[in-house]
């Protein structure tokens, strides 16, 4: 493709930039053959002239089109190059916020210096399972692949990581093993996993250290071997170091740090454990204070040491050797300040008594005479003498340094062997995954010895990656059969021998460590004179001669020679550690040297640099033949050989590439710095990568992805049903050049930018194809616009010609009206002048006349009322003297008659004081009060005389008085009339005169009133138009008040309404929570219960070994292995327990044996802690009842006046039955005739009355007897309660199941079998002795002293023959009790067969008598038995009631029994009073010769008519011994899916019903608890080998159910028989309470629930992703993006990929198979719901972790198959089951991804549309958001601010993806059943021929 086609006009390119590396112009004007310069625009457009270099006339590297910017891969990039590398990774970090991208089988891990919530157990979930190319680039995503990678190719992995101190390398390996922790899990219970995660902490306190690029940065390499067994379980691990920098231990640079250890250490010396060590803060030791910088921010040093301790602690190191550690290390510590001082120039000395140098001894445990001396000289060996030589004071300082740094590398290296000796598994490792965690490329303005190594090991990593990359490539075109044309890469071989070999550089540095006088200069000069003409690769610097220039494959680098031979040696004194060696305190510090080697040095002498001073000759006793085994390794040979090894082990297994870069040096959150970036993306091969890939074919299409793609470039025609031949012949007419591509076998190989090239084609036919459209929408517009105008024009013409048409007419009106009005006004106006003028002359005379009118009246009335006044003053003044001289004479008789009685009282008084008198008066009493009263009577009389003569004269008094005062009244009226005519004229004169004055007054005042009037009117007026304005606004505030008033009362209405629903919410939410968290407590509990089946089955795997030849089986075992039947498995288990003890002695693993013991213990906890928790609920349950009980003792008494009543009730209706058969009597002898008893005869009528009468009354007393007897069993329940509470012992059967039980087997599957039905307070009234027992019962092993050397086991044993001997002594009690209460029940027996007897004689004299006999003597019997009970209950001791009522109550039971015979016996008589009857019809009718006796023989044969199915009872009866053969053939071997066809739903649990009902029946309480516990262990026995079957679990889950309705239905209980027939009420029920054994079923039935919920995830999982998302369901809307070499799975769908419809039928599979079953409807929609909610939720996350799936277009896919979603529920009628608002996140997210994301009103709109979304989802959905076409557009990154400003505020969990291991609480609503059990038929398929219908 020429170039001219690529460089055209607006064609994008990358120039070079000194600042950005690389920058981004436009060109302006087309590129042609031979421009020297291109013209460009910058992007702030600026003009740039480009000037081409003339040599090579290169172009610059073109831009990538925008809809291939930010991909996964950089390898999917079309142009392959530096500049758009970087450019996508700095739009993926800064814009998108995401730090792994893909570079084909390496992943790039930018550091983000920022936490990030993308490592949490649900991401890794997430990841589990999934291929590495269908998610976004991860850590987990490498994780993933290389662990299935060693599960799939059964081959060992590698995991490189790789970068410069602080890029991330240390936090990418620890993610990776934590990745592998989560996922795989531990083969055994030791938690091998948290160990593996545990050395983390330890390696990094004691390898890390703060740095100017990196606050943790890692001071040495480590290579982790994960082993995993054959399962791919973690089993162990295995850690290798390498290169540890040990001079940070003495020296550290500015800003730096020493080990984290030692901060840790000095920030912990408060402790009491630390005190001995003397420490102080950091900065008063010279080995931590010389960075000047001890604090990091943000760490508390503090804390990580409790971190690492607890670290320690898990990996087995104890406390001692903790102590021990940290004792070295304060000793390190003390050791640098040791302070030296020059003695003289050639010599040194350390003054005496120094502190740290004492507390360093003190620490070691070592001579501090011994310390100082050799601190400060040094021994010289030569062949045959020994000198000891003092040192000067910088070589002592230099000894002192090298002996801290060699206890720090010995400390370290025992650390990482105890790591690993606790990592060690001794189980066989069957593969391992290894994590490399190893420094980058370094190079620093100096570069020493470190420098070298590390970059020495990075050219062979280089070399490995190099070759991998190149074998990949080649496998890829050889699979497609590409042919293969050999790919010049770079080789960096000759590099590697320049180091390593054969006089190479470590070759002859070791050389010149082993001359004596070597040095530094020696050496460079022999490098010089080596490999400077020779190798192209080494130079010289210029203006040194210590220094020598590598070139690497990343860059040059300088390295200076000084410290390369010391730092290479590693000296240290010998006489030193034979010092420390010699400690006689510290065992750990002996340990350390060990296997220290003599020499110190390869020579066995240091040289010597000053003057030589002879202070004593030695000998030397060994021979000179043993100097060459002093000799030890250098270090450069020791990395050599340490690297050498692990290129082996890399070559041996599959790598994986993770490559660390770091953004920037000043650790900026997401700051990019594109100089840094480059320069480390050159140094750790990724654009190597990228050179390779481009070299060949880099971009790799499918012939279905290609065709989906540029299926717009093709026509009709050229599209053929092969698409491999539609691809070719469409390449061959849009690309000419045929090397450009190739056709491989299922993909199309393309050049480097051929897709881009294609794209721009596709590009352009869209956009013309957009161009057409647009035009023909402009047109249809433009045409539309015009027509609107042309019919709006006509429109308006219309409208205004009629406007003017009616405006004339208005005129016209107008005109003619004016006039009219005129006419009417000119006469309302005269009309209305002469109204005023007649109103004014009416008015006007009705005032004159009224004047008038009232003078005459006021006149007439004063006369009146001075008349009135005068006669009351009269009246008044009469009276008034009247009543003064009535006054008077009242009171002159009160004095007088007081005056007397004074005197009379005087007198009695006197006569009082005298005996005598009260003698006289004593005497004759009552005369004197008869003749008191008599006087009384006569003083009445005369009293009633003189008041009747008293008013008499009252009355004529008054007569007189009141005719004097009317005549003095006319006196003084004559005389007034006298006076007045006298001076009647002068008085008139007068009066004229003041009339005419008040005329004018009068006058003057009417016309200031009637101005005051008009002014007044018109204050008025104004005052009521002001008071209507007023009024008008009060009306209008009135209004606006109501309506505020009402919108408050409105809003406070909703807003309680809101907070009674949020309220209500609340409370829902609480309660599911609750639900939630029990049902998860059964889950957390059936998961132990399966662990601890899992350990049995291996305790008794490990124990039972076969011996050689055949092993006898019980009979019933059948002989299909896989279908292992309940008796089967005990027989089994049996044997093998046999079996086991025998063997167990000698083949038992230790080890195992203790590991199983300990997590045995810590599942007792665990069950201890449940235990505990169903205590206090019993604790509760029992208060309850405490309760009850006492409310039950206040009943009692109006118990007994209901008793009482009772009795008088008997009485009376014994009264009434005796009247009745006298009756009976008296009809019987009144008729002696043969045919008295013929129907119709007063006789046989009266019989029939009193048989049915009988019949009611047997019927009244059968009802109560049955309150009677459930008053017996209540108080029976209370008595056993109160005993078992006083007593607190076990129920008897259960003591007996637990004492047969013969071995440890058999106790444990007891104990699990009771564990779930003693969950009730009936079964579990001593938990403690319970738990007890199982915990001392629980091991299989008898001989346990034997096992165990510290008598633990012993003392177990001991302690279970203690339990033993307790069970016994209890059982022996319990058994004679109940030889007791057999005995009286045997006596009660017996007197009921005595009793029955008696009956039965009874009842064969009755049938020899006649029929009238026969009645009359069963009445007569009845009536005396009744009689003498009553007359004994009347004549009983009332002490002794008590006594009596126990035993009637007994008694009432067995009558009971009796009732139910009787009333068979009731049945029959009146069947054959029925057959006499019609006997006796048939004889009048016509066989009225027949003799009598005939009649009477005939009824006996109806006796034998054969019970009719209407009598069957709904029971089942079964044996004992048949209820394993019931369990096996009703649930172990059922299949589901014949009874599911053939058979009603839950069939099975009607069956189990109707036999537990007849042991109920039967009063057995040892046979329901036995059947109950059977059926509940069958099904989870059943569900645990066929769980993953959906039908199975659905078919059991629907049974258990049934079986709990069926509970609770015929309970007895009122709110569960609202629904029950009469019929279905009989059948309750009647001896026992199940309600908890109901609550155990029901958590079978969530544990059901839960199994299925699984089962069902498991198989819509894998169809999820591929049918919601992958999956086109609209095709053509979605074109397929370019892909690297991470190919993901098509989106079109092949054979094997699932679709939509295969969700939708997976869904109508499981609905159908609930609904054949017979699951409960509201079950069915719990279950719906909870498989949407997983629908929603696998889709979600995958959505938010796929960057290729955030388009408009994968919008629109998800909201369509979400909607064919809510279409099923439709038609299921399953839209109000909730399932559709669990998708609400999901349609939210695909509503994000189409809506509008530009403006602040789309954010508004965003954030009020995604209220199910977190704020983390909707921004990592923005940030994901990718177009897939040119024409969409990326969201900017101020629009996603924005988001997150108005979000800010959204309290929330900050998890980013959903739980999708949440499932809803259940629940089971009480569902009752119309089936009636007596109708039930069951089939012969079910092999239940043992059953007997009762």
């Amino acid at each position: 493709m020429a170039a001219s086609e690529l460089y055209t006009k607006y064609a994008r390119v990358w120039i070079p930039d000194v600042e950005e590396v690389w920058k981004s112009a436009e060109l302006t004007k087309d590129y042609r053959h031979g421009d020297g310069v291109l013209q460009l625009q910058l992007e702030d457009g600026k003009e740039l002239e480009y000037k081409l270099d003339p040599k090579t006339n290169n172009l610059p590297h073109l831009r990538n089109p925008d809809i291939l910017v930010g991909e996964n891969d950089l390898t999917a990039l079309s142009y392959l190059h530096e500049p758009a590398v970087l450019h996508n990774l700095k739009v993926r970090f800064t814009d998108s916020k995401l730090i792994y991208t893909y570079c084909g089988i390496v992943l790039v891990a930018i550091n983000p210096y920022e936490t990030l919530p993308i490592y949490g157990t649900d991401i890794i979930y997430a990841y589990s399972g999934q291929n590495m190319g269908d998610m976004d680039p991860h850590i987990f995503a490498v994780a993933e692949e290389a662990y299935k990678q060693m599960a799939r190719d059964e081959r060992n992995q590698s995991i490189i990581v790789s970068g410069e101190s602080g890029a991330g390398k240390t936090v990418s390996a620890k993610y990776a093993m934590r990745y592998f922790a989560t996922v795989s899990g531990s083969a055994s219970e030791a938690n091998v996993e948290e160990k593996v995660l545990a050395s983390n902490p330890i390696m990094e306190s004691i390898g890390n250290a703060k740095t100017t690029r990196n606050d943790n940065s890692s001071r040495f390499g480590k290579y982790i071997e994960i082993g995993f067994d054959k399962k791919y379980r973690i089993i162990g691990a295995n850690m290798r170091t390498y290169l540890l920098e040990k001079s940070r231990v003495v020296f550290q640079a500015d800003e730096e740090r020493n080990y984290h250890i030692f901060y840790q250490l000095c920030a912990s010396a408060h402790l009491p454990e630390f005190k001995a060590l003397k420490l102080g803060k950091a900065g008063e030791f010279h080995y931590t204070k010389q960075g000047k910088n001890p604090v990091i921010d943000g760490v508390d040093d503090a804390k990580e040491m409790s971190t690492t301790r607890n670290a320690f602690t898990l990996l087995g190191v104890n406390e001692s050797y903790q102590l021990g550690l940290f004792q070295i290390l304060a000793s390190i510590l003390h050791l640098g300040n040791v302070e030296v001082k020059d003695r003289d120039s050639d010599s040194s000395i350390i003054p005496p008594n120094n502190g740290h140098l004492s507390v360093f001894c003190e620490l070691m445990g070592v001579t501090y005479q011994d310390m100082s001396h050799w601190l400060c000289h040094k021994k010289l060996k030569t062949a045959t003498e020994t000198y000891i030589k003092p040192v000067p004071k910088l070589q002592a300082i230099n000894a002192r340094d090298a002996l801290a740094k060699h206890i720090y590398a010995k400390l370290f290296n025992w650390i990482v062997d105890h790591v690993n000796k606790a990592l060690h598994s001794t189980v066989k490792q069957h593969s391992f995954i290894g994590v490399l965690d190893i420094y980058g490329f370094e190079t620093f303005e100096i570069n020493s010895f470190e420098q070298f190594c590390i970059n020495y090991a990075n050219e062979k990593l280089q070399q490995q990656f190099n070759m991998h990359v190149f074998k990949l490539e080649q496998e890829e075109y050889m699979k497609e059969q590409i042919p293969w044309t050999l790919i010049d890469f770079y080789d960096n071989q000759p590099c590697i021998n320049l180091i390593e070999a054969k006089m190479g550089i470590l070759d002859l540095l070791d050389e010149e460590c082993k001359m004596p006088k070597g040095s530094d200069d020696s050496w460079a000069q022999k490098l010089y004179n080596t490999h400077l003409k020779t190798c192209a690769l080494f130079e010289k610097p210029r203006m040194s001669n210590k220094a020598f220039i590598i070139q690497h494959f990343a860059d040059k680098v300088e390295y200076q020679c000084d410290g390369f031979l010391e730092k290479n040696k590693d000296t240290v004194n010998e006489e030193q550690i034979h010092v420390l060696k010699a400690s006689k305190k510290f065992d750990l510090l002996v340990e350390l040297f060990r296997d220290e080697e003599k020499a110190t040095s390869p020579t066995g002498a240091a040289p010597a640099t000053g003057g030589r001073t002879r202070l004593s000759v030695k000998p030397d006793k060994n021979k000179a033949g043993q100097a060459s085994k002093e000799h030890k390794k250098t270090v450069g040979l020791q990395f050599r050989n340490s690297l050498q090894l692990l290129m082996e082990t890399l070559n041996a297994t599959t790598p994986h590439y993770v490559r660390c870069i770091k953004p920037n040096d000043y650790k900026y959150a997401f700051t990019f710095d594109p100089k840094r970036a480059v320069q480390q993306l050159r140094a750790c091969g990724v654009l190597e990568t990228i050179r390779i890939s481009a070299a060949g074919f880099p971009s790799r299409w499918t012939y279905q992805e290609f065709f989906s793609r540029y299926r717009v470039l093709m026509k009709q025609k050229d599209v053929l049903t092969d698409r491999k031949m539609t691809c070719k012949n469409v390449l061959e007419k849009l690309v000419q050049d045929p090397d450009k591509y190739q056709f491989g076998k299922t993909k199309i190989f393309f050049r480097a930018g051929q897709v881009a090239y294609l794209e721009k084609l596709r590009a352009d036919k869209l956009r013309a194809a957009c161009i057409r459209i647009q035009k023909t929408i402009r047109c249809w517009l433009a045409r539309k616009k015009y027509l609107r105008m042309k019919h709006a024009a006509t429109t308006i013409q219309r409208y205004v010609r009629g406007y003017q048409a009616r405006c004339l007419a208005k005129f016209l009106r107008r005109t003619r009206a004016a006039i009219i009005i005129q006419k009417y006004q000119r006469m309302y106006v005269q009309r209305t002048c002469y109204k005023r003028k007649q109103a004014a002359a009416l008015a006007m005379q009705c005032i004159l006349r009224a004047y008038m009118a009232r003078q005459l009246y006021k006149s007439l009335l004063r006369e009146h009322k001075a008349i009135i006044i005068q006669k009351m003053v009269r009246g008044w003044l009469a009276r008034q003297w009247f009543k003064r001289s009535l006054r008077a004479i009242v009171y002159l008789q009160c004095c007088i008659r007081r005056m007397r009685a004074k005197r009379e009282l005087k007198k009695l008084k006197i006569e009082a004081r005298s005996v005598e008198h009260f003698k006289k008066l004593n005497i004759g009493m009552e005369n004197k009060i008869m003749q008191l009263q008599r006087r009384i009577d006569e003083q009445n009389k005369e009293n009633r005389g003189l008041s009747e003569r008293l008013n008499s004269l009252e009355v004529s008094h008054a007569a007189e008085s009141e005719r004097l005062r009317v005549e003095l009244t006319r006196l003084r009226g004559a005389e007034e009339d006298a006076k007045n005519n006298a001076n009647k004229v002068t008085s008139l004169l007068e009066e004229v005169e003041r009339l005419r004055k008040d005329l004018q007054n009068t006058q003057k005042e009417k016309k200031a009133i009637e101005d005051w009037a008009r002014t007044y009117q018109d204050e008025m007026e104004q005052m009521i138009s002001e008071l209507k304005e007023q009024n008008h606004l009060l009306k209008n505030e009135k209004n606006d008040l109501n309506r505020l008033i009402q919108e408050q009362s409105q809003q406070w209405k909703e807003k309680m309404q809101r907070a009674l629903k949020e309220e209500t919410e609340q409370l829902e939410n609480d309660l599911n929570e609750e639900r939630s968290r029990y049902q998860n407590l059964l889950t957390e509990h059936l998961r132990l219960e399966e662990k601890y089946d899992d350990l049995k089955e291996e305790i008794t795997l490990a124990v039972n070994i076969p011996k050689p030849g055949h092993r006898r089986t019980d009979s019933t075992h059948s002989s299909n292995e896989s279908e292992c039947t309940y008796n089967s498995e005990f027989a089994e288990s049996e044997d093998g327990t046999r079996g086991g003890e025998d063997a167990i002695k000698g083949i038992l693993d230790m080890s195992l044996f203790l590991k199983l013991q300990k997590r045995v213990s810590e599942l007792e906890q665990e069950k201890q802690s449940l235990q505990n928790e169903l205590d206090r609920r019993e604790e509760q349950f029992q208060r309850a009842r405490a309760r009850d009980d006492e409310e039950h003792k206040k009943a009692r008494s109006a118990e007994l006046e209901y008793e009482s009543l009772k009795r008088q009730e008997l009485e009376s209706e014994n009264k009434k039955l005796k009247h009745d058969l006298n009756e009976m009597r008296q009809s019987l002898r009144g008729s002696a005739e043969a045919s008295s008893a013929a129907p119709g005869s007063p006789a046989y009528t009266v019989l029939l009355d009193q048989l049915n009468a009988s019949n009611e009354e047997l019927e009244v007393r059968k009802e109560e007897v049955l309150i009677l007897r459930s008053q017996l069993v209540s108080q029976k329940e209370a008595m056993q309660h109160k005993d078992e509470k006083e007593t607190m012992t076990e129920p008897l059967p259960y003591i007996e199941d637990v004492q047969k039980l013969t071995d440890a087997k058999e106790i444990s599957q007891a104990y699990m079998g009771l564990k779930d039905t003693n969950r009730s307070p009936r079964f579990t009234r001593r938990p403690t002795e319970v738990n007890e027992l199982v915990s001392r019962l629980r091991s299989p092993f008898p001989d346990y002293h034997k096992l165990n050397e510290d008598g633990e086991l012993w003392l177990v044993y001991e302690g279970l023959k203690e339990t033993n001997r307790l069970l016994e002594s209890q059982l022996q009690a319990q058994r004679r009790s109940h030889e007791n209460e057999v005995e009286v029940l045997r006596g009660e027996l017996q007197s009921v067969k005595e009793e029955n007897n008696r009956q039965q004689q009874l009842l064969a004299q009755n049938l020899q008598l006649p029929p009238e006999a026969r009645i009359e003597a069963s009445l007569q019997h009845e009536i005396t038995r009744l009689t003498n009970e009553n007359l004994e209950l009347h004549s009983d001791d009332p002490k002794e009631y008590k006594a009596y009522r126990i035993s009637m109550l007994r008694r009432m039971v067995d009558l009971m029994e009796q009732l139910e015979k009787q009333d068979k016996t009731v049945r029959k008589l009146k069947k054959q009073l029925k057959v006499f009857a019609k006997k006796i019809n048939d004889l009048e009718g016509g066989q009225m010769d027949v003799s009598p006796g005939q009649t009477t023989d005939e009824p006996v044969h109806p006796v034998n008519i054969p019970r009719r199915e209407k009598d069957f009872q709904g029971m089942l009866e079964y044996k004992k011994e048949d209820e394993l053969k019931l369990v096996k053939n009703l649930i172990l071997e059922l299949k589901p899916r014949g009874v599911a066809v053939n058979l009603i739903p839950g069939l099975p649990a009607y069956i189990l019903f109707m036999c537990l009902r007849h042991a109920d029946y039967i009063n057995d309480d040892q046979k329901v608890r036995s059947l109950l516990t059977s059926v509940i262990n069958s099904i989870k026995k059943i569900l645990k080998k066929r769980g993953d079957d959906f039908e199975t679990v659905s078919f059991w889950l629907s049974n258990t159910c049934r079986f709990l309705h069926c509970l609770k239905q015929y309970s007895g209980d009122e709110q569960f028989m609202k629904h029950n027939t009469t019929k279905q009420n009989d059948h309750c029920l009647s001896n026992f309470d199940l309600a908890e054994y109901r609550q155990v079923l029901s958590d079978l039935a969530i544990q059901i629930y839960q199994q299925l919920i699984k089962c069902m995830e498991n198989i819509l999982q894998p169809m999820i992703v591929s049918g919601m998302l992958e999956h086109e369901t609209i095709q053509g809307v979605s074109g397929v993006k370019p892909t690297g070499l991470r190919k993901r799975t098509s989106s079109i769908a092949d054979e094997g990929t699932y679709t939509l419809d295969s969700i939708i039928r997976q869904l109508n599979s499981f609905h159908s198979i609930m609904c054949q079953h017979g699951t409960d409807p509201e079950l069915i929609k719990q279950v719906v719901k909870q498989q949407f909610y997983i629908i929603g939720a696998v889709t979600l996350n995958n959505l938010l972790l796929r960057k290729d799936m955030c388009s408009w277009s994968k919008g629109m896919q998800i909201r369509y198959n979400v909607s064919q979603l809510e279409e099923w529920l439709r038609d299921k009628n399953l839209m109000t089951c909730g399932a559709k608002e669990t998708l609400e996140p999901l349609i939210q997210a695909a509503q994000l991804l189409q809506v509008k994301k530009k403006t602040d009103e789309d954010a508004e709109a965003i954030c009020s549309m995604c209220n199910s979304l977190s704020t983390a989802q909707i921004v990592k959905v923005l940030n994901l958001y990718t177009p897939v076409n040119a024409f969409e557009e990326r969201v900017s990154v101020l629009f996603i601010r924005t988001i997150q400003t108005r979000l800010r505020d959204r309290k929330e969990s900050p998890q980013l993806l959903m739980d999708t291991k949440l499932i809803y609480p259940v629940t089971f609503p009480f569902n009752p059943s119309s089936l009636a059990l007596e109708t039930i038929q069951i089939p012969s398929s079910l092999n239940v021929g043992f059953l007997t219908r009762v």
